[in-house]
């Protein structure tokens, strides 16, 4: 069935407009395996995305450019998009034809490869780096080779460090601008030189003769980096690291092995400024991109990363996250995948840390397809950097919209401290301290309902109990917030030993709130209680924590054995994961 609408940008497609176009719009994503609902286990929910993507409820966001979405979802095979499925083709028989040695198992290898190929061609739904991602993925299942590219890997690396080693590297790095750098004090030259050095490393870290020839044969002279480098817009630079900003927390996506040599020049030199990074790595093998496996059979990589810190858990809570970033300035993650950015398939961890940090530093042609061609904004500031084919280098900045308010760790630190020192001073008056644990989105489309219902309930205790000071965490929330910011802020404060009683809500306070309101209890809410939820499930865990440092804490509500049925709460959302299997 065609298309029967027209769209200038891919930020116009939403759900709900028209049921045949959502038809559409699953089908593209179920066809594509990215589809949350479909397949939880392996995509993001859509609260996890939106710590990636300035979306609103309703829309909807392919991992792909605006021109190629609108030939995938026409089903239209274009001179574009064929170009572009061929070009994935040619990759993964250059690979099978150079891995494999055994004639059979390279004929096999490329005949199943050859039929998912040409079922895309006759309906071509599938994006391409989804298409490759599917054939990379037969070619080591039955190649049974985890990494081909070790090897080459190793050399280029090998060859980076060779010429960061050089005398001639030093001499571009250090060389003294010609003209003299603009001066009104000390800090602003030493802003100046800072960048500077920042624009010289950004370019090394893509020029690829450094890695792919030998040091002496890739040298270049002052005279050539100063024409390569003249006509270049910095400009973005000035603006992402003025230091009335401060320090920033910076996510940067490298792109090759041997330019990952250069790329922690960079590194080094933001740590050096005063900022703190994240670097992630791919997952898995995706051709010459360096990966979290590469630090174990590499010396020379895993010399270059002795003082980073690694968080191996691909589901990092923000409280381990910003430990991390708080204790090491340079911590290095796992972005969960094997192909290109994909944000349906990043872990956790990545998405949070994308979610934490000021500026997304990314290298590489393909984060400009992902990041700057699109129509589609991020949560966060992207500047992208590469040098394209013809080796010139290329910057483009793509700011995050007005409308995005980040909660820095700062700010709900102050909002926590706020609380305790309410607590703190009920305390010193001699009131009890009362924390209440309650639904407020684990029960899908109620959380109005389950606001009200809160705090209907915590109004009827204030009005029953003398000489308390009740927490009643709905008169808290801040739009913008979502449950990683709420509860990174109630674990400050549940921590703070200054709680009497920590209750959790039971079936008899919602019923007795759905009384007081003058309604029955309607069936969604029958029967529900505190173990409903995955929030109040971590809350559980931290008063029985709190309670082993402070005896004298009393926790009233459901026993804690009814909560361990349920995990995590899900990943910045206010419901449920799910409930764990039994057995």
């Amino acid at each position: 069935m065609p298309l029967n609408f027209t769209f200038e940008s891919a930020s116009e497609l939403k759900y709900g407009k028209d049921p045949v176009l959502d038809a559409l719009l699953l089908h593209f994503m179920t066809e594509n395996n990215l589809e949350h609902s479909i397949d939880p286990a392996k995509n993001a929910s859509p609260e996890q995305i939106r710590f990636m993507l300035s979306l609103d409820e309703d829309s909807f966001y392919a991992p792909c450019g605006d021109w190629m979405l609108h030939f995938l979802l026409k089903a239209k095979l274009g001179k574009d998009l064929r170009a572009e499925y061929g070009q994935q083709w040619r990759l993964l028989v250059r690979l099978v034809h150079e891995s494999v040695r055994e004639v059979p198992l390279r004929r096999r290898i490329l005949h199943l490869c050859r039929h998912k190929f040409r079922m895309t061609l006759n309906a071509p739904i599938l994006i391409p780096s989804r298409l490759l991602k599917r054939m990379l993925t037969i070619f080591l299942t039955q190649s049974g080779l985890d990494d081909p590219f070790r090897a080459l890997k190793r050399q280029m690396n090998r060859r980076a460090r060779n010429f960061v080693e050089s005398a001639s590297y030093n001499q571009l790095v250090n060389v003294c601008p010609e003209d003299r750098l603009q001066c009104s004090s000390i800090t602003q030259l030493r802003f100046e030189l800072d960048l500077l050095e920042m624009e010289r490393l950004l370019f090394f870290s893509t020029y690829k003769p450094f890695w792919t020839e030998d040091a002496g044969k890739a040298a270049l002279d002052g005279e050539e980096l100063r024409k390569v480098l003249e006509p270049v817009d910095f400009s973005p630079l000035r603006e992402v690291f003025d230091p009335v900003r401060g320090p920033l927390r910076i996510l940067y996506l490298p792109r090759a092995s041997g330019g990952i040599i250069l790329d922690l020049k960079v590194v080094r030199s933001l740590l050096r400024q005063g900022h703190r990074v994240v670097l992630a790595l791919k997952d898995g093998f995706y051709f010459d991109s360096p990966t979290v496996w590469d630090l174990e059979s590499d010396p020379i990589l895993a010399a270059e990363f002795k003082d980073a810190y690694f968080i191996q858990n691909d589901r990092a809570t923000k409280n381990e996250l910003l430990q991390a970033t708080r204790e090491h300035q340079l911590v290095v993650i796992s972005d969960g995948t094997r192909e290109r950015f994909n944000p349906y398939r990043t872990s956790v961890t990545f998405a949070r840390a994308w979610k934490e940090s000021d500026l997304v530093l990314a290298k590489g042609e393909a984060y400009y397809r992902r990041f700057i061609s699109t129509s589609h904004e991020f949560t966060r500031d992207v500047l992208v950097f590469f040098s394209d084919e013809r080796g010139k280098f290329r910057m483009y900045f793509k700011p995050k919209p007005a409308k995005v308010h980040k909660f820095s760790e700062e700010a709900i630190l102050a909002k926590a401290d706020g609380i305790i020192s309410q607590m703190r001073r009920a305390r010193a008056a001699g009131k009890t301290v009362v924390f209440y644990s309650a639904i407020v989105g684990s029960i899908p489309g109620q959380v109005k309902v389950a606001i009200e219902v809160l705090n209907t309930f915590v109004a009827h205790l204030r009005s029953r109990l003398e000489g308390t000071f009740i927490i009643n965490p709905g008169e808290h929330f801040e739009e913008g917030m979502d449950a990683d910011d709420l509860m990174f802020m109630w674990e400050r404060v549940q921590r703070s030993g200054f709680l009497n009683v920590w209750r959790f809500q039971t079936d008899v306070d919602i019923e007795k709130s759905f009384e007081l309101m003058g309604r029955k209890v309607p069936p969604i809410w029958a029967g529900k209680d505190s173990t409903y939820s995955t929030g109040c499930t971590k809350e559980m865990n931290i008063a029985l924590s709190v309670q082993k440092r402070q005896p004298e804490l009393q926790i009233i509500g459901p026993s804690p054995e009814k909560f361990l049925r349920r995990r995590e709460y899900g990943v910045g959302k206010f419901c449920d994961s799910s409930i764990d299997q039994c057995g």
